[in-house]
């Protein structure tokens, strides 16, 4: 071999070692979990409460994050906005209102609402008591923030 390809083949070895060993678990990553309602932090907000349940990264998400909120009636939780995440919220208890596609549809307990990326979209407590919902987002690579 000559000394150029020596010196390449080198420099391969080299940069691809590096690149394996650089390649330990990531410690931060969310492993499996159980999270007691009961031990979760209630943070009161103008509208109402919040618990954030987890906010990470995990073996196969950039993020993955689940909050539940209580709404006060007649309060919405944000105006109409849009983000590149999909999210699901399920409604714990109570009656709310979503802007959905361009629409306002209004769903009770047990509710599973889906929004898609980059669709506009909020959620207002239309019931007498108390609404509580879990939303839950996730961004995959092409989502990721950078």
């Amino acid at each position: 071999m000559d000394i150029m390809k020596k010196y390449f083949v080198t420099v391969i070895i080299i940069l691809c070692s590096s690149f394996v060993f650089s390649q330990a678990p990531d410690s931060s990553l969310m492993k499996p979990a159980v999270f007691d309602w009961n031990n979760i932090k209630v943070e009161p907000t103008k509208t109402g409460e919040k618990r954030q349940i987890f906010n990470s990264t995990t073996p196969t998400m950039a993020n993955l994050e689940c909050h539940v909120t209580t709404l006060n009636p007649g309060e919405t939780a944000h105006p109409p906005h849009q983000h590149p995440e999909d999210e699901m919220i399920i409604v714990k208890e109570g009656t709310v209102e979503v802007l959905a596609d361009g629409q306002l549809k209004r769903v009770g307990t047990g509710s599973v609402i889906f929004q898609a990326s980059n669709y506009l979209h909020n959620i207002k407590n239309v019931g007498t008591t108390k609404a509580t919902y879990y939303a839950i987002k996730w961004r995959v690579k092409i989502t990721a923030e950078k």
